[in-house]
């Protein structure tokens, strides 16, 4: 799996493509970062490319704004990192330095990750953009290649920019879903989506909890402590499959 193969699988309008490279200085000067990310970008950053400029008139589906947001543009871009990067804060301070939306495939080694996130106004600066919540990303594995075709601009909704945008993002929830069901299906309604991106933050969150919980365990030397410790990880067990039958 390669990244091409994933620009590919987006199936973009050639009118949308811009192919440039953008220089690390962006991120240095607009993603807000600190002085340990700067050295991170430095030395971890090989290429950051812009792909393609998915807008109006490039893709022919009109722009949406609100009171708190404006999807004018869609951006994709492509991110190779080093061995020794921190992936996923460099993911972040990509999607933080542009001030559109963005659609980010990142490469470091033999690994790919899809990630996105929606964006709406500063509250605190005039015509600056700020993340609105995490980064909603997923591993993209040569096993799941089938369900690539799903990616295609064409197959999201085309009511605007910011549903397709969202159509990208239950795209990779629904992967993300499809690892632990082992079934890929999307959403059929918005609350639907809701709660299915909700069992999957409290599956990620009970997940953690779960493993640091069971190192607690086996390095506890109280046999008082170990019980309550291995009564607590059963009772976040039965949450965690409950969690899973609503994925």
């Amino acid at each position: 799996m390669t990244i091409a193969a994933i620009i590919d699988a987006l199936a973009l309008p050639s009118d949308a493509r811009v192919d440039q490279r953008v220089p690390k200085k962006l991120l240095l000067e607009k993603g807000t970062p600190t002085a340990a990310d700067k050295r991170h970008i430095q030395d971890g950053l090989e290429e950051l490319r812009w792909i393609a400029a998915l807008k109006p008139s490039t893709v022919g589906v009109p722009d949406y704004r609100d009171d708190t947001r404006a999807y004018l543009e869609i951006a994709v871009l492509t991110l190779v990192l080093r061995s020794e990067a921190k992936s996923t804060r460099l993911s972040e301070l990509v999607h933080r330095a542009i001030p559109y939306p963005v659609v980010l495939v990142a490469a470091q080694a033999e690994n790919l990750t899809l990630s996105l996130a929606h964006k709406r106004s500063s509250q605190n600066e005039a015509g600056a953009t700020v993340l609105n919540g995490a980064l909603v990303s997923v591993d993209l594995l040569p096993a799941d290649s089938s369900l690539y075709a799903g990616l295609a601009i064409g197959s999201q909704p085309r009511a605007n920019l910011m549903a397709v945008y969202q159509g990208w993002i239950e795209w990779v929830e629904a992967l993300k879903a499809s690892r632990i069901t082992g079934r890929f299906m999307r959403c059929s309604s918005p609350e639907s989506t809701a709660a299915r991106r909700s069992a999957l933050e409290l599956h990620d969150r009970l997940e953690h909890e779960i493993r640091s919980l069971r190192t607690q365990a086996t390095k506890e030397t109280q046999l008082n402590r170990r019980v309550d410790l291995n009564l607590t990880i059963r009772r976040l067990e039965a949450e965690l499959a409950e969690a899973v039958a609503n994925l």
